[in-house]
């Protein structure tokens, strides 16, 4: 989902199609910047990169004369149309990512797309406003086999029917599943960014959380994890309180018996979403038979146990 970063930029991951009419997409990092007048996209979020890392690609705002969403009957596009007549298509996890940055692309640009034919008219916003507005992302937990599982739930919008919302399920599951992890059991999947115990650096990695572990890879292909990080070794799993310090957004930190891991999620929402997946595996592997004296502490996203 799109987010405002630090410095009040709307940012967010989507797949583009850079050489028209290939259809071959490739993740980039987009970064709207309304002060400037620029919707640039990078090869990673730029605080991954080499510093003075410049962008792979960009267009002005002001040459961008339409943004619609498009469906291919497999999945949905965001068609950005330039002043020159190219085509851009766009595509994201689901369908509420790219209406979210449909939203936003018409607002920094002053296109309205006009709703079943009636002309309609927007005030400018920045945009947290624009973002603010936006309906926030709702969390369901289910107990399957003694494990909760966390999915982000939206509300059906008046005549949505079952293949809509069947598609929309099947979008939301972790992007660029490798034929090797569908054949795993796992709570939440998905990329992340974490810090080396070493050398400090940024390192992007494909995390799997399952009853047991919080293993990670170097790619979603790969089936030998990089390092399995057993559930019952984790102490803590919060929000990161020196986000600040290091420079990073939806940063939040696990703590186990060895190191302090940090990771950095790509928006709020699975920043939010890791930290209620990684306690809740814990909370139900330690079972129902916890004394009280040993019962999880939670205090808003910070979540402790017991050592």
């Amino acid at each position: 989902m799109p987010y405002v970063d630090r410095q009040n930029r709307i940012c967010g991951f989507l797949d583009i199609e850079e050489n028209e009419n290939s259809g071959r997409f490739l993740r980039r990092y987009f970064i709207l910047d309304t002060e400037q007048g620029n919707l640039l996209w990078f090869m990673d979020n730029p605080q991954n990169l080499p510093k003075g890392a410049d962008s792979v690609g960009f267009l002005k705002l002001t040459y961008i004369s339409k943004v619609s969403l498009r469906s291919t009957g497999m999945f949905w596009l965001l068609q950005v149309i330039n002043a020159g007549m190219r085509k851009f298509y766009l595509q994201a996890n689901d369908q509420q990512d790219l209406v979210e940055w449909i939203n936003v692309l018409n607002n920094a640009t002053k296109i309205t797309v006009p709703k079943c034919g009636e002309g309609q008219t927007a005030d400018v916003e920045t945009p947290q406003e624009a973002l603010g507005a936006m309906k926030q992302v709702s969390y369901k937990t289910e107990i399957v086999a003694g494990v909760p599982i966390i999915t982000a739930t939206q509300e059906q919008s008046e005549g949505q029917n079952g293949s809509e919302r069947g598609r929309r399920a099947q979008n939301q599951l972790p992007y660029f599943l490798s034929r090797g992890v569908q054949d795993q059991a796992f709570i939440k999947a998905g990329y992340c960014v974490k810090q080396g115990a070493v050398m400090r650096n940024w390192k992007r990695r494909y995390f799997i959380l399952d009853e047991n572990a919080l293993s990670y890879y170097k790619s979603d292909l790969d089936r030998e994890a990089l390092r399995v990080i057993p559930l019952k070794e984790i102490q803590k799993v919060q929000e990161c309180k020196q986000s600040e310090l290091m420079m990073r957004d939806n940063l939040f930190e696990m703590v186990t018996n060895s190191r302090t891991f940090y990771i950095q999620a790509d928006s709020p929402e699975d920043m939010h979403g890791w930290i209620k997946a990684i306690s809740g595996a814990i909370v139900a592997q330690r079972g129902p038979g916890r004394s009280a004296s040993s019962r999880v502490r939670c205090d808003s996203d910070t979540v402790t146990f017991p050592k």
